[in-house]
């Protein structure tokens, strides 16, 4: 599992930096987590495109959040030189592969996702997602529920400060969504952060 070591706002996205114990292989250690504005302006270079890992058992297909009426596939995605990038299609969101599964009894599942200031990304609104709205994760073989438990909007240097907290890998399991907040005209400056913990 993973240690979260801290955040950055870094241009128009969020980066994650993360530890990595021995167990897991260098290669698939992510350091970053990246978010953006799809499509729109960007002081810094666009993200790399995304690394996509091969399907296995328990990987999310989709996921469904009925308060935004959002119905979003889910993509396995690696990260290359340590860095994980959401999918280029802002309609289709992107789970760490090598970190918790939805489901797990431990670790948060990370499912990040890019916003378009301009409207079309499938986290746009994510802000507005309320404590008690559900989540669902579809898999092959199952639905499982989460419901909403904290929505926040970070600023960079206080993501920074809590990154060990919000994104623990040492809690039990729970699903963490991740999108960008916050247009200032040419950067987000700010992150929303969606943890929701599996309905009983």
């Amino acid at each position: 599992m993973v240690t979260l070591l801290g955040v950055a706002v870094a241009g128009a996205g969020v980066v994650v930096w993360l530890n990595q114990p021995d167990q897991v292989t260098p290669q698939s250690a992510p350091q970053s987590v990246a978010t953006s504005d799809a499509g729109g302006a960007s002081p810094t270079p666009t993200p790399q495109p995304e690394q996509r890992a091969p399907w296995e058992p328990g990987a999310p297909r989709r996921l469904v959040i009925p308060a935004l009426d959002v119905d979003a596939p889910v993509l396995p995605i690696r990260a290359p030189n340590r860095t994980l990038t959401p999918p280029s299609d802002p309609q289709q969101l992107g789970w760490w592969s090598d970190g918790a599964r939805p489901g797990d009894r431990r670790g948060s599942a990370l499912v990040t996702g890019h916003t378009v200031h301009t409207g079309g990304g499938a986290l746009d609104d994510l802000e507005t997602v309320e404590r008690g709205d559900r989540i669902m994760v579809r898999t092959v073989k199952s639905k499982l529920a989460y419901v909403v438990r904290t929505v926040r909007i970070y600023e960079k240097g206080t993501l920074a400060r809590t990154a060990a907290r919000v994104f623990s890998q040492e809690v039990p399991g729970r699903l963490v969504v991740i999108t960008c907040e916050d247009w200032d005209g040419t950067q987000y400056l700010s992150n929303v952060v969606v943890v929701a913990v599996p309905q009983r």
